[in-house]
């Protein structure tokens, strides 16, 4: 709103008349400019509202002024007021044989109107109209209007014009013609599946711009589908070159970058094309190289490009050099003083770690900086970062810190985030159970409403449970630790529900195991637990039962059990409470005090907590209650699948049936109850439902076993008779539910790969350049207190050994769960290397970035996604795997991951079952033929577009 005064006021200070409008219209923009409170502003407004009504009701207005009282309705639109009236007269001026009028009410329609608003029926003729006009600059309005107010039902009326102009003459006219068809497409995907086609052939446009515009529903398609565009990769690659070589016009640099919008759009495209596929990834290696290299890093605009950069190298098949080059780049991020880069920085590292987390060791002590930086935004995206580096060494430290972070803010949404991402860490790297309960009690203390439940269920079955050894002595100073932390706890106020729960659970079930605490003291603290969180029903529920444990141990154990005068008076008050749950346990309790000890010992046996408890689903035991009731007359149990013929006609027939069984029958003599709807049956069963709908107009049905549908009575009037045999699942909840929507397959596409392809980087024992702080320029020197933290971070690991770590093998993880967080395979059979060996290198590319040397392994296929596609036969499973092996037959997805995972030693590309090791050596390796990429790369320097000419010619070779 500021803003639009803001303009409002440099409007009116211009000249009178400058802009082509009234000085009345000019002072308008001044008063509400110049308002101080929004009644004000209102007044004005509504002042305006009424004049334009009176003027435009008027039939002498002349036109040029019916043109500005538009713009004027617009004005007031913006503001927020209604100015629906004036909609109708928008419509009228796109009829208008004037240009510059037509072109006004085209641009006030797509302001006022939505796809859906009644007007639109309007003006589609007319757009019908004008999208065959001669004047390209009409076209050009026209289909602005045909991309905001065509819908689904009136796409075909409009869909041939469009289709046909992607052939006109004006290059505007064939770019705004393809983003009608994008728009179709989002809409109404059906429509033009069949033109889908004309994308690729837009796609060698001679302009620029209309190329430009064709990536976006190509972007939009490869996401669904990617394996059907795999072989546009060549394509795409040949244009992000001709871009990044300056061979297109200088009105398409920015900030002296050659197209900087078209590259970004070009490397998304990309990282999705190779993405798991590294036949398509070696053809991107020398461009994406010869853009990082190039690319101007003093710009906003060339940051940005960079950082698409390292997105598209960490989703595509590794290449050393790239993933050098990026890490490169990501050290200038983070020494930027500017909170931007350092943010691209922190977000490109998370992705660069998944493929080698070696990376993140260079650049700790920037981490740390960002980590203590007082940008909350930067430091949310380190604690991101921090997530994905977490494992069974450093999460000690990264979970206080992020702890701390969370007691720390206010966000309620970000503190469940991070309190959630705390639970999962602790339970998946917890280097101890006592460590476990700590971290879990500072959870539950800060942020224990935020918790889910079952947490705290998972919590006392690590208390009940032990270490899962036979080792009593550690299990016992396991629950005696927990019963020391929870007292000092439960004085504190404000505690969570969920954790008082936990501790009163606790307290009853070990509180006075040890023998350290009295009965006495434990029943006191659970008394004032209780009283402390009166209006809490199940807290106090917990601290009741805790208290019936206590006192059932201490009866077992053969001592003399004192009711504290608190404790009676709970029991007391809680015999009278409204609830019957509290109730019930008040009276448990009171009975259970009043029992010898080898009953109590029955009743509540020592540390049965995890003892198995047999279920009988069968409720065999009822057997001879159910017999009795059969002899009695019962009726046998109907299985609920078994239902489904009997209910219906059994409800709808059982006051017939009632009606037969009197001696005298009185029909005849009742009234008409036309305002009465009929019955609807109490069962309605899922195969035939029956869902009457009320007539007031009819007379009310009479169920009666009869053989015709119409019946009349013998006192003259006539009643419908509705009959109900064979016309069942017709009507009502069955119609419509019938046919559930299939699920949608799911898109595997990602950064993913990262984690499969890991293996083929650390064994070519890559060395990453060390671009530390000490070795680029002078830093002032660190503390030691950050020195150790980045140590408990990042392993502490030295800079030789580091480069020792780099350039030699990684030694295995012992820690499973650590494993399973980074993904990562870390031996090579002998026998893959030796194969990998005896196949013949390919030449190198342009860049000399290089073929990699190392045994690649298969992109693996992710469990959970495969468990998903069992849900959908019908999904495509071709997308599961990136090997060239064609099915015949529609594979089994379960024998697919059991293949991938045997496979995840070998090769890229998966051979034929029948293809042993030995041949798949011998086959000569596919790599790019130099001499005919050099000779077509001459061809097209030859017919190309420099920056002070151009060339109709440009992008004829992208497809041939």
């Amino acid at each position: 709103m500021e803003q639009l005064k803001t303009i409002g006021r440099e409007l009116a200070m211009s000249s009178q008349g400058g802009f082509g409008q009234s000085k009345e219209f000019l002072d308008l923009i001044k008063s509400i400019g110049e308002t101080r409170s929004k009644a004000e502003e209102d007044r004005i407004v509504l002042r305006e509202i009424d004049t334009l009504k009176a003027r435009l009701s008027s039939p002498n207005t002349p036109k040029f002024k019916l043109k500005e009282y538009l713009m004027r309705l617009i004005y007031v639109e913006m503001l927020g007021h209604d100015a629906s009236f004036g909609y109708i007269h928008a419509v009228k001026m796109t009829h208008d044989e004037s240009l510059s009028l037509k072109r006004t009410g085209y641009l006030a329609v797509t302001l006022f109107l939505n796809e859906d608003h009644d007007l639109i029926i309007l003006i589609v003729n007319t757009i019908q109209k004008d999208l065959r006009s001669d004047n390209y600059l009409v076209v050009c309005a026209a289909l602005n209007a045909v991309c905001r107010l065509i819908n689904e039902e009136t796409i075909p009326a409009v869909l041939p014009q469009v289709v046909e102009l992607l052939g006109h003459q004006k290059e505007a006219v064939r770019k705004k013609a393809v983003m009608a068809l994008h728009r179709f497409y989002q809409r109404a995907p059906g429509s033009v599946s069949h033109l889908i086609s004309n994308f690729r052939k837009r796609l060698c446009d001679n302009d620029p711009g209309v190329m430009a515009a064709t990536l976006c529903p190509l972007f939009d398609l490869i996401t669904i589908d990617v394996n059907s565009y795999k072989d546009l990769a060549v394509s795409f690659v040949n244009i992000l070159k001709q871009i990044a070589e300056r061979r297109l016009p200088k009105s398409y640099d920015y900030h002296q970058m050659p197209a900087p919008f078209i590259q970004i759009k070009l490397l998304k495209i990309l990282s999705l094309l190779g993405n798991g596929d590294k036949k398509s990834s070696e053809q991107m290696y020398t461009i994406l190289g010869d853009i990082m290299r190039k690319c101007d890093a003093d710009s906003n605009i060339g940051n940005a490009v960079l950082y698409e950069c390292i997105c598209c190298v960490s989703s595509i098949h590794p290449n050393p050099k790239l993933l050098e080059s990026a890490a490169d780049t990501i050290s200038k991020f983070l020494k930027s003083d500017s909170h931007n880069l350092k943010y691209l920085g922190i977000d490109a590292l998370g992705r660069l770690i998944r493929i080698s987390p070696e990376i993140a060791e260079q650049h700790q002590l920037a981490v740390i900086d960002c980590l203590e930086d007082p940008d909350d935004t930067l430091k949310r995206k380190t604690f991101d970062l921090l997530y994905k580096m977490t494992k069974s060494s450093n999460v000690e430290v990264i979970v206080d810190r992020m702890i701390d972070y969370m007691i720390s803010i206010n966000d309620h949404h970000y503190r469940t985030e991070i309190a959630s991402r705390c639970v999962e860490l602790a339970e998946q790297f917890a280097p101890s159970n006592q460590w476990f309960i700590q971290t879990m009690n500072k959870v539950f203390e800060h942020a224990g409403d935020l918790v889910n439940t079952k947490v705290a269920h998972n919590l006392m079955r690590l208390i009940a449970e032990g270490f899962g050894e036979d080792d009593d002595t550690a299990d016992s100073q396991l629950r005696s630790s927990a019963v020391e932390s929870y007292l000092r706890i439960i004085g504190e106020p404000k505690l969570p529900s969920t954790f008082l729960q936990v501790i009163c659970w606790v307290l009853g079930e070990y509180g006075t195991a040890d023998g350290k605490y009295s009965a006495s003291y434990i029943t006191g603290k659970l008394c004032d637990v209780a009283e402390a969180h009166s209006t809490d029903d199940t807290v106090k529920a917990y601290a009741v039962t805790a208290l019936l444990k206590i006192y059932s141990f201490e009866i077992t154990a053969g001592r003399k059990v004192d009711t504290l005068p608190e404790c009676q008076s709970l029991i007391e008050e809680l015999l009278a409470s409204n609830s019957t749950d509290l109730q019930q346990r008040a009276y448990e309790l009171q009975a259970v005090i009043c029992l010898d000890a080898h009953a109590v010992e029955n009743i509540m046996p020592m540390d049965a907590n995890c003892e198995d408890i047999e279920i009988d689903n069968n409720l065999s035991f009822l057997g001879a209650y159910v017999q009795e009731s059969l002899e009695k007359g019962a009726q046998p149990y109907i299985p609920e699948d078994g239902r489904s013929e009997l209910s219906n006609i059994s409800n709808f027939r059982s006051q017939d049936h009632e009606s037969s069984t009197h001696a005298l029958r009185f029909e005849a003599y009742e009234l008409p109850k036309s305002s009465v709807p009929p019955k609807v049956p109490s069962v309605l069963s899922s195969s035939a439902e029956l869902v009457p709908i009320p007539q007031p107009s009819y007379v009310a049905e009479v169920h009666q076993p009869a053989t015709s549908a119409l019946k009349v009575s013998g006192s003259g009037s006539s009643e419908l008779k509705l009959r109900l045999d064979g016309v069942q699942k017709k009507w009502g909840r069955p119609a419509f539910s019938s046919t559930t929507p299939s699920p949608s397959s799911s898109d595997n596409f990602g950064s993913n790969n990262g984690t499969t392809q890991h293996e083929s980087i650390s064994s070519t024992k890559l060395k990453v350049h060390d671009v530390s702080y000490d070795s680029r320029k002078q830093q002032p020197e660190v503390s030691s207190e950050k020195k150790k933290l980045a140590a408990s971070l990042f392993g502490g690991a030295s800079k030789s050994d580091r480069k020792q770590s780099y350039s030699g093998q990684k030694v295995s993880k012992t820690n499973s769960h650590a494993a399973d967080k980074s993904n990562i395979t870390e031996a090579t059979s002998s026998s893959d290397i030796a194969a990998v060996k005896a196949t013949s290198q390919p030449p190198p590319d342009l860049l000399d970035l290089g073929e990699p040397t190392v045994t690649s392994s298969a992109p693996s296929v992710d469990p959970f996604k495969q468990l998903e596609g069992l849900l959908d036969l019908t999904q495509d499973t071709t997308n599961l795997s990136s090997s060239e092996v064609s099915m015949p037959n529609a594979p089994d997805l379960m024998s697919i991951y059991a293949d991938m995972s045997s496979s995840s030693q070998s090769t890229t590309v998966a051979p034929p079952p029948n293809v042993t090791k030995t041949h798949l050596a011998k086959q000569p390796s596919k790599g790019p033929n130099v001499q005919e990429f050099l000779e077509k790369d001459a061809l097209v320097r030859q017919v190309g577009v420099t920056p002070s000419g151009q060339n109709p010619n440009l992008f004829k070779d992208l497809l041939g």
